[in-house]
């Protein structure tokens, strides 16, 4: 579904992401792990064509399609999404508009104003969230926690082929980030692909991972089952830094 090959980004004149290679199948779940400013957060906005961000060399194609041409919005279309580790405040809009300019904009054709009405309450039950959360303004006064939960929202919302979740557990205590996993399990099925990055293996515990990858210094520099990521929670990063820096 996803596949990256010697990719080089920068910003600034300052290059992050130094000749990285991925592959995620149909219907698997990879995670991500790395120590900050390995450039984690930087791959999720090089792959959703953040413009800040310049792509020098190597390529990106979803589904067989190269994606470094497309603006977000037709990445989006495409059946792409990010979750946002620091989700934006949009005050004057109300989580309900914004989730049906939202689906309506990927969709063919605009799900009549009932069944968006019936979905939304749908996918927040899902979520454990009561539905005078609708009426918020987006993001605006709303906790870590709830920011979280409506960046899984939109995602149920818009039915993505390919999630890319940037450290979507930061700052969640365990009812919320079970909560959040439950999103992402929900979703789970041979359509749908997640790229998880975190720094954490506590968010393993619930949605189980495929394949998990180990960053740092812009590269992915081992990989293996999810026992690798106990092995992060056990060792820390240092032993990565001194078995494969030189690499980096």
């Amino acid at each position: 579904m996803l596949k990256i090959e010697n990719l080089h980004a920068e910003i600034g004149g300052n290059e992050i992401i130094k000749g990285l290679s991925l592959e995620v199948g149909r219907g698997e779940i990879h995670a991500i792990m790395g120590p900050n400013g390995s450039g984690k957060s930087t791959l999720s906005n090089v792959l959703m064509g953040h413009p800040r961000y310049e792509v020098t060399e190597g390529s990106v194609t979803f589904e067989g399609q190269d994606v470094l041409e497309l603006e977000p919005d037709e990445r989006a279309k495409l059946g792409m999404f990010l979750a946002f580790q620091y989700p934006s405040e949009v005050p004057g809009v109300s989580v309900a508009n914004f989730m049906r300019t939202a689906v309506n904009s990927v969709r063919e054709e605009e799900l009549p104003p009932m069944e968006m009405y019936k979905l939304l309450q749908e996918k927040m039950r899902v979520m454990r969230m009561d539905p005078k959360f609708a009426e918020r303004y987006l993001n605006e006064g709303f906790s870590g926690g709830e920011k979280k939960r409506n960046e899984i929202l939109q995602m149920l919302m818009l039915e993505p082929k390919l999630a890319i979740m940037d450290e979507t557990d930061s700052g969640l205590d365990i009812d919320a980030l079970q909560v959040v996993a439950r999103g992402v399990n929900e979703m789970r099925g041979p359509e749908f692909s997640a790229v998880l990055i975190t720094h954490y293996q506590r968010i393993l515990r619930y949605i189980e991972p495929d394949r998990v990858h180990v960053m740092l210094d812009g590269q992915l520099v081992t990989s293996g089952g999810k026992e690798l990521a106990e092995e992060l929670e056990d060792k820390g990063y240092d032993w990565v830094r001194q078995e494969f820096g030189s690499v980096a």
